[in-house]
């Protein structure tokens, strides 16, 4: 078993610096893997448990341009499938309100609004308050989904890996629009695309 104190005596560690940045980031890499290692150990699937991992150790995501879609979210290192990813943080606010603040938000000409329904009461608006989850882009074929999981009575929108997912590669999940006359012109690129958002 791995220990997180080294007792390898101050003679026998290496001088330069160059080795010792590589040791330091080692030790980084060996201290996650034995953080997987001992949570999985626990065999416990509940959302709870997740959610305070995902607090514990937040990945590494970037902001950055995208070819779907002005701007996206990426990873900075490999992660897993069926690993929470952000989630998605916003104002909790009623239906009534999200109605008139996206027709506010079109009258402001804000192109996006980030509008997300928990449930028929409950919507999350990240179009001002949120985080970086707002830049997820859409996909017909995403390599993510957006789960609602409950913690503490409170519901909460988590954003899943359905696969592994590469390093630089865009983070994406489907938008699930209800379907509707007028279509949103989908830019996923996927060879299974919809075509349109809704």
């Amino acid at each position: 078993m791995k220990y997180l104190n080294d007792t390898t005596p101050a003679a026998e560690l290496p001088s330069t610096s160059s080795q010792q940045g590589t040791s330091s980031l080692r030790a980084g890499s060996d201290f996650r893997s034995e953080q997987r290692r001992l949570l999985a150990s626990f065999s416990c699937d509940s959302d709870l448990l997740k959610f305070n991992q995902l607090k514990f150790r937040k990945k590494r995501i970037r902001f950055s341009r995208s070819h779907i879609h002005e701007w996206g979210l990426f990873a900075m290192e490999p992660i897993a499938a069926d690993e929470m990813v952000i989630e998605y943080v916003g104002q909790i606010i009623r239906q009534v309100v999200a109605d008139m603040r996206e027709q506010r938000y079109e009258e402001q000409g804000i192109g996006s609004s980030y509008l997300f329904r928990v449930d028929q009461e409950t919507i999350i608006d990240a179009t001002k308050w949120g985080n970086l989850s707002r830049f997820i882009n859409h996909s017909c074929s995403p390599n993510c989904y957006a789960k609602i999981i409950s913690v503490e009575s409170q519901k909460k929108i988590v954003i899943y890996s359905r696969q592994p997912i590469s390093i630089n590669e865009e983070v994406t999940y489907d938008y699930k629009f209800p379907i509707e006359e007028t279509k949103i012109p989908c830019l996923c690129g996927a060879e299974s695309c919809r075509g349109s958002l809704n």
